[in-house]
């Protein structure tokens, strides 16, 4: 079991996000933007680790990877940034998991919102997932273990 929600991730991804944007004028993060970084994050920690980051399911939406709890949780933004002013503690996450996620932000995080849902369209997980069904998390450790780790 992870130790993580994905909620949880998400909050790391807005707070990390937050301080980029105070350094480098980053702007906020979608919903939209935000599922596909989560996605991102599954699958990297999963090829990496072997081990799920988070629990949650991921589903095959219409416009790419989604976790609908944290779909549900921001919507009421739209497709505005989620401006995000919580204290969040960092240290919740292992060094490796803190690497990670800055890896995967750093990676990502540089497309806007559209970019990534087309990139998603392209890889198989969503492509071979019926829509409105749940990504299995192997075949997200598969994909990334080949397209991204090794």
């Amino acid at each position: 079991m992870a130790k993580h929600t994905a909620s949880e991730v998400a909050k790391w991804f807005l707070a990390h996000n937050r301080i980029v944007e105070d350094e480098e004028g980053a702007e906020h993060i979608s919903n939209l933007k935000l599922q596909k970084l989560l996605y991102y994050a599954q699958g990297t920690f999963l090829a990496a680790t072997d081990k799920p980051l988070f629990d949650d399911d991921i589903v095959a939406w219409l416009h790419g990877p989604v976790v609908e709890s944290v779909y549900h949780q921001y919507k009421n933004n739209g497709s505005q940034g989620i401006p995000f002013d919580d204290d969040f503690d960092f240290s919740k996450f292992s060094d490796n998991e803190n690497e990670l996620l800055t890896e995967v932000y750093d990676a990502f995080g540089q497309y806007s919102a559209w970019k990534l849902r087309n990139m998603t369209h392209q890889e198989t997980p969503w492509k071979d997932t019926e829509q409105n069904s749940v990504i299995p998390k192997e075949k997200i450790k598969d994909y990334f273990k080949k397209e991204y780790v090794e």
